[in-house]
């Protein structure tokens, strides 16, 4: 018997109906469709979704339809009399519903309902909370600790998977998240995101109004493999030596010019006020910002540049700068993260520096990426 024959025949046994005449007659029942009989099986076959049972099915009873033989229909569509016989006679008896399966009893359930709550109950606690030394279950552990609660004598690990399935429970998954505990954070990410569409304090940013987002990346290390690096090949990816020496670390800053998608980048052994401070300077004193009316910096809360004598070192150092700090938390919202996972995933990485100075010469040449080619997100494999 072909698949499609199989796939035709299975399902549980159908009341028998009689495909053909009056007792004893050899001919076949006639099949008379209405015209939505007709259009429900042809959009079966048409649908590439369709099973291939159902397609076979509609392609028996259009064939009927038409006054082909039940021979001739087992020749041209590969299946046995019998299955032409069969679906020809349920259509004949049910209709459209004919078609389908018949609910099949299948096994019955092993374990309660009370029983899969309890295993549920258990996925959805904290190991710690049972006094075990791990930090998150497995199906294989989460079946033994039920067995040692007599919630049931046994119990495998495939069985509790799809116990958890039914309300797609996976308590081996972790994700992080963290309580606002800014009181000011809807106002704080408001006017900064006012600020990337050109507005502030309810009025349009002139032609010579910027805004610039900053941040430093620290811990940038050079790290010196101690073989270079074999390039990629047919069904090879680029490999890397797994050792290396490190070279020491140094700090990133960078200001991202957001309209203009232009960075101004520099290196300095480690952050804090005052390597800020040369960064600012260097933006302040190059154009267009010497001679703009205003330039906006948007910074986050890192100890570099928090707080209100932040704001104070600003404009005493340059009157036409205002420091806009963002919500606690929120660096998410500042732009110039988005350049810092580029400069990570496309310069930074697969890290092989021989020193700190090519560490620093190579991300400072950063600052020529075209951010417009690039996309935030990561690679697939």
């Amino acid at each position: 018997m072909t698949a499609s024959a199989r796939a035709a025949t299975s399902g549980s046994s159908y009341p028998t109906t009689s495909c053909c005449g009056p007792a004893g007659s050899t001919a076949a029942v006639p099949i008379r469709l209405t015209r939505g009989e007709r259009q429900v099986l042809q959009a079966r076959i048409a649908r590439a979704r369709s099973e291939q049972r159902d397609v076979l099915r509609a392609r028996i009873v259009l064939a009927a339809a038409v006054k082909e033989t039940n021979a001739a229909i087992a020749a041209r569509l590969g299946v046995t009399l019998d299955t032409v016989r069969k679906w020809r006679g349920r259509f004949a008896s049910g209709r459209l519903k004919g078609l389908a399966d018949l609910p099949r009893s299948g096994r019955p359930r092993v374990f309660s309902p009370v029983v899969a709550a309890e295993v549920k109950a258990i996925a959805c606690s904290l190991p710690a909370e049972r006094g075990l030394p791990i930090s998150a279950w497995t199906c294989a552990e989460i079946a033994q600790e039920a067995v040692e609660r007599d919630v049931v004598g046994s119990l495998s690990a495939s069985t509790v998977r799809r116990i958890l399935d039914d309300d797609v429970i996976k308590p081996w998954q972790c994700r992080s998240w963290i309580f606002p505990r800014d009181p000011g954070f809807g106002p704080k990410a408001g006017r900064v995101l006012d600020l990337y569409a050109r507005r502030w304090k309810g009025r349009r940013l002139g032609d010579d109004e910027y805004v610039i987002s900053a941040d430093e990346k620290s811990q940038l290390q050079a790290l010196r493999r101690l073989h270079p690096d074999l390039p990629p090949g047919p069904g090879q990816p680029r490999r890397q030596e797994f050792e290396y020496q490190r070279g020491g670390t140094l700090a990133y800053f960078a200001a991202l010019d957001v309209h203009l998608g232009k960075v101004i980048g520099r290196c300095a052994p480690k952050t804090g006020i005052e390597p800020f401070g040369e960064l600012v300077a260097q933006v302040m004193t190059s154009e267009p910002y010497a001679s703009a009316q205003r330039v906006y910096w948007v910074v986050d809360n890192g100890s570099s540049h928090n707080g209100a004598r932040s704001i104070e070192r600003m404009s005493q150092a340059f009157p036409h700068a205002t420091l806009v700090h963002l919500p606690v938390h929120a660096s998410w919202i500042n732009q110039v993260e988005v350049f810092f996972s580029i400069v990570q995933r496309k310069i930074v990485k697969p890290q092989d520096f021989p020193d700190l100075q090519k560490t620093a010469n190579t991300s400072e040449t950063s600052t020529t990426v075209d951010l417009s080619r690039h996309h935030p997100t990561r690679q697939s494999d």
